[in-house]
């Protein structure tokens, strides 16, 4: 399939010998930059675009052969380190007038877009554009006609195993003038794609750099938020890769709230980087969520092992928790009232009657206020003397003795 480059322009020094039409064009944009007037504060001016070539020139480029084109899209080969091979390429001039084309090979790349680039004219290949050779670089094609122009295609022995991308261009070189006057040289490209597969070990690989997930939970605890999930993938072997993705937003305990419909990831060259942003709507605030990133890489050749990577992000309910911690407060205040005792209150009048204080018990023997059943005899009284002997009073001798 053809790819047209963006035009490449060279500034040129003013001729005296311009044409009138351009001198009027360059008036006329000066009139209407006059009459408009200044861009507004904060505004960038316009960058002046260069006017349309009265002679405007059409080409094709494909992939041909001695005989004429053969039907490929893309140049795709196969070889090993050291290998050479010779093939055409067709460009065909579309327009009514002679045009003179430089035919060389360069080197493919990933934008940041996704987007198959070609490298700009100032840069040099050093890549599979690099081991592109055409015979002159300078080809005059009539109007109507086509010219199969060959080119030789080696490779060299310590290349790499893997794919190596490029092109083989077709560039026409023509003068224009801007709005304000000054000239410039357009380089104009169309080129075909060239797809090399250099023999050796092929390491497909697909990785999930990084996951961010961005979500602004809603104050409505049953309300809905979009989740916002953005991941860079990178293709870390040695083959181009595609394939799709597709993102899974859990709750907790695994409970699946949301599921993206896969997307076409865009056809990525070896250590080329993509970035994707996914929109998640209408995802619930289910105090924490988890984003899974889950991709399904493929080769030209054959499907890869899924990636996945996950990525949460908190996203709590704020209302429905201040109210649960409103009652949970309030449930904690009324058991601590019901474990505090009573004090009993005192009604006007009364009086209240303190308990005597409770007093020791004497030391030594307790004398007991009730009646023993029998006279305590002399015995039983503690210091009386026993029975039939008699004590002599204190001082003197018994009496009766003589």
């Amino acid at each position: 399939m053809p790819l047209l480059t963006p035009p490449t322009r060279t500034p040129r020094r003013q001729t005296p010998g311009a044409p009138a039409a351009r001198w009027c064009a360059a008036l006329a944009a000066v009139l209407l930059a006059v009459l408009l007037g200044p861009p507004a504060a904060g505004e960038a001016a316009p960058r002046p675009a260069p006017s349309a070539d009265p002679g405007a020139v059409r080409w094709a480029v494909q992939p041909s052969g001695p005989g004429g084109p053969t039907g490929r899209n893309y140049f795709t080969y196969d070889l090993a380190p050291g290998a050479t091979i010779t093939d055409h390429v067709g460009v065909t001039n579309l327009g009514d007038r002679p045009l003179t084309f430089a035919v060389y090979g360069t080197d493919a790349y990933t934008t940041t877009d996704g987007a198959f680039a070609l490298l700009p004219s100032d840069r040099a290949a050093t890549d599979v554009g690099a081991w592109i050779g055409v015979e002159r670089r300078s080809w005059t094609v009539q109007p109507g006609k086509r010219a199969d122009i060959p080119f030789r295609l080696t490779v060299p022995r310590n290349a790499t195993p893997g794919d190596h991308t490029g092109g083989v261009i077709a560039a026409v070189a023509q003068d224009g003038v801007t709005a304000d006057g000054q000239r410039v040289r357009l380089d104009q490209r169309i080129a075909a794609r060239v797809y090399l597969r250099v023999a050796g070990e092929v390491r497909p690989a697909v990785t999930v750099e990084s996951v961010r997930v961005d979500y602004d939970t809603p104050l409505n605890p049953i309300g809905r938020a979009d989740l916002t999930v953005t991941y860079r993938i990178r293709n870390s072997g040695n083959v181009r890769v595609g394939g799709t993705g597709a993102v899974v937003v859990d709750g907790p305990g695994g409970w699946t709230l949301s599921r993206t419909s896969p997307v076409d990831l865009p056809e990525l060259l070896p250590g080329a980087e993509f970035t994707v942003t996914e929109r998640v709507t209408g995802v619930p605030p289910a105090l924490r969520l988890t984003a899974t990133v889950d991709l399904a890489p493929t080769t030209v050749d054959t499907a890869l092992p899924p990636v996945q990577r996950t990525a949460s992000v908190w996203a709590p309910p704020w209302l429905l928790i201040a109210a649960l911690a409103a009652a949970g407060a309030r449930l904690a205040l009324r058991r601590r009232r019901r474990r505090t005792p009573a004090t009993p209150s005192t009604s006007p009048g009364s009086a209240s009657v303190p308990e005597p204080p409770a007093t020791a018990a004497p030391a030594g023997p307790v004398s007991m206020s009730e009646p023993s059943a029998a006279p305590a005899g002399p015995e039983d009284v503690p210091g009386a003397p026993a029975a039939g002997t008699a004590e002599p009073p204190a001082g003197g001798t018994a009496a009766g003795a003589r």
